[in-house]
């Protein structure tokens, strides 16, 4: 099989979005059933694909677009040149490493999309009032055409079919949650840390978006300090790209004079990342909505003591030693009070396969094999020939 992953984004940094792609690259170069991996990504994002996520470009094939990084631009890229590219590279399936506005009679091949989240409904807050009504039309067209979807976890799954009440019947729907890998993944010092490597520190990997309670998090954390409750050396590191919480979080930061003790990181590498995940005494995650939260399982896969917010998607995917409090009455002691006591608990290593490359690879050669199958035997029944891949153009 030859995958295209449409993986072109806003971002000029490394999110979670990319993660998902660069993973799900990885994953398919990595198995005797794939032959070719075409990752599509925008020129300003080529750099951190190809360093930041470690990934091997064996049989991956990471194509550059060079437009300008607007959303006009990128609209109409997907709308009119992506398929232009599917036909030229001719691959078997096109997945659409998140949700973005396409027509699927353009396409020589089956369209399948990731959901991540249902954000644009649930908290257009995060994107302001005239861009959620685009996200919206968006994810709504991109819902509609897909001939496949897959979903997260269980419960972006369930918002779907709420949001959602008539998928086309045709379409097939599958949960397939994230893969958490670090295997052949070294540990590097942060740039920003080196020389005070042993400063104890409490981590949440988290963009700026209020969804995610750092807010919620700095008080707690400040709340701690001044109570002495933890070790008063102990740092609060906090890594994700800038959102529309970010100005109100530093604010928040030189309010409670915190300035030397929480550091807001970006643009860090898995190196660097793996080193904060198995240095840091708690990982916490105090987030309200998520659709999965691949920071909570690469936390868990890496062995974190975990703290975080009880709500649905958080026990998902969470495990019987993950602390979870409650968001509701008074969110900032429950947090302050959940992260004292798990301080002097034992870290326990995990054990579970849940998020496993092997397990979330099979399961996507699987879906990939049906969607395949199901298009030639409707071909077949129309009285056409099974599908080809068209002839490269020129």
């Amino acid at each position: 099989m030859h995958i295209l992953i449409s993986a072109l984004h806003r971002a000029s940094k490394p999110t979670g979005i990319c993660r998902y792609a660069a993973n799900l690259a990885e994953c398919l170069a990595d198995t005797s059933e794939v032959t070719k991996v075409t990752l599509i990504v925008g020129s300003w994002q080529r750099e951190y694909f190809a360093t930041a996520f470690n990934l091997c470009l064996n049989k991956i094939n990471i194509v550059s677009v060079d437009i300008e990084n607007s959303s006009l631009s990128r609209n109409s890229w997907f709308l009119l040149r992506l398929p232009k590219l599917a036909h030229q590279l001719s691959p078997d399936l096109v997945h659409l490493s998140f949700p973005l506005p396409f027509t699927r009679s353009l396409f020589p091949c089956q369209v399948i999309s990731t959901i991540h989240d249902l954000y644009p409904y649930e908290l257009p807050e995060n994107f302001g009032k005239i861009q959620a009504y685009f996200n919206r039309l968006f994810l709504k067209r991109c819902v509609e055409q897909s001939d496949a979807l897959t979903c997260v976890s269980q419960t972006t799954l369930n918002r779907l079919g709420f949001f959602f009440p008539q998928l086309p019947t045709q379409q097939k729907l599958t949960v397939i949650y994230n893969v958490v890998d670090f295997k052949g993944v070294q540990s590097e010092v942060p740039k920003f840390f080196r020389g005070q490597e042993n400063i104890p520190f409490l981590l949440s990997v988290a963009q700026h978006r209020k969804n995610k309670n750092l807010n919620l998090l700095i008080f707690s954390y400040g709340f701690l300090l001044r109570m002495k409750k933890i070790d008063l050396a102990t740092k609060l590191i906090l890594v994700g790209s800038q959102g529309p919480e970010t100005e109100n979080l530093m604010r928040q930061i030189e309010d409670l004079k915190l300035q030397d003790s929480v550091y807001l990181l970006s643009s860090i590498n898995d190196r660097e990342l793996n080193w904060l995940y198995q240095q840091c005494q708690l990982f916490i995650m105090p987030s309200s909505i998520e659709g999965f939260c691949l920071p909570l399982a690469e936390a868990m896969h890496l062995s974190c003591k975990v703290v975080c917010s009880d709500i649905p998607i958080f026990r998902e995917i969470g495990s019987a030693e993950c602390v979870y409090f409650s968001l509701q009455d008074n969110p900032i002691g429950n947090l302050a009070q959940a992260i004292s006591f798990v301080m002097q608990r034992p870290a326990v290593v995990s054990k579970s396969m849940k998020f496993s490359r092997l397990n979330i690879t099979n399961q996507y050669l699987q879906f990939y094999s049906s969607i395949i199958n199901n298009a030639n035997r409707g071909q077949s029944e129309l009285g056409l020939p099974n599908y080809q891949k068209p002839a490269k153009t020129t």
